[in-house]
């Protein structure tokens, strides 16, 4: 490249970097087209259960419309978290905003699998049986319940939290990425002891959601 080529490339690279219709980078589209579809298939699995499925219960619904609606508000509300790295990554003005949003959704989510497994499992071995909100469930198959959460709900929350990670230090200057990582596993470490001290009844309640 000659010396006339060189600020030529720079000013086109600074041009792009101040054009909101630059695309985002391939990586970045990945993780978030991956959020995308992974929150997808989530919503529709409460979909199905809103809509009247029955395959995989793991007990008796006190009032089958209450429990239609709590899954059908919890499908609308995991399609919008589906939707929203795909629109953050996209619109550039919002991207800013990727890296905190990141750290929140990659903390909340893996404390949320890692507090949840760890509860079940002792409930599974008789340590400490989980209880589900009688307000909800009129019987329960408690081991069944167990078995689902540990296979199925909270393996999805850990796989999201680690996109949204993924996705976060996609975003992070590489300067900043150790400490953002590091700050990321300390929360979770953190709120994931305070919860399942919670859980056993050690100290206050702590409500997971």
């Amino acid at each position: 490249m000659t010396h006339t080529e060189r600020p030529v490339a720079r000013d086109r690279s600074r041009q792009a970097a101040r054009d909101p219709a630059v695309p985002p980078s391939a990586l970045r589209q990945r993780i978030s087209v991956a959020l995308g579809l992974w929150g997808l298939g989530y919503a529709c699995y409460r979909a199905y259960y809103a809509v009247g499925g029955t395959f995989g219960m793991i007990g008796e619904p006190r009032s089958e419309t209450q429990f239609r609606v709590i899954n059908a508000l919890g499908a609308a509300i995991i399609l919008l978290a589906a939707i929203v790295p795909v629109v953050l990554v996209r619109v550039r003005p919002a991207r800013a905003a990727v890296p905190v949003l990141a750290w929140v959704a990659a903390v909340g989510c893996c404390m949320h699998a890692v507090v949840d497994i760890i509860l079940r499992v002792l409930s599974l071995t008789g340590v400490h049986p989980t209880h589900l909100p009688s307000s909800v469930w009129l019987s329960v198959d408690r081991r069944a319940a167990d078995l689902q959460d540990v296979l199925l709900n909270e393996p999805w929350f850990l796989v999201e939290g680690l996109l949204w990670a993924a996705l976060g230090l996609a975003f992070v200057a590489a300067p900043r990425r150790r400490a953002w990582l590091w700050s990321a596993l300390a929360a979770c470490l953190a709120l994931s002891v305070v919860g399942v001290l919670s859980g056993l009844a050690v100290i206050g309640s702590f409500h997971l959601g």
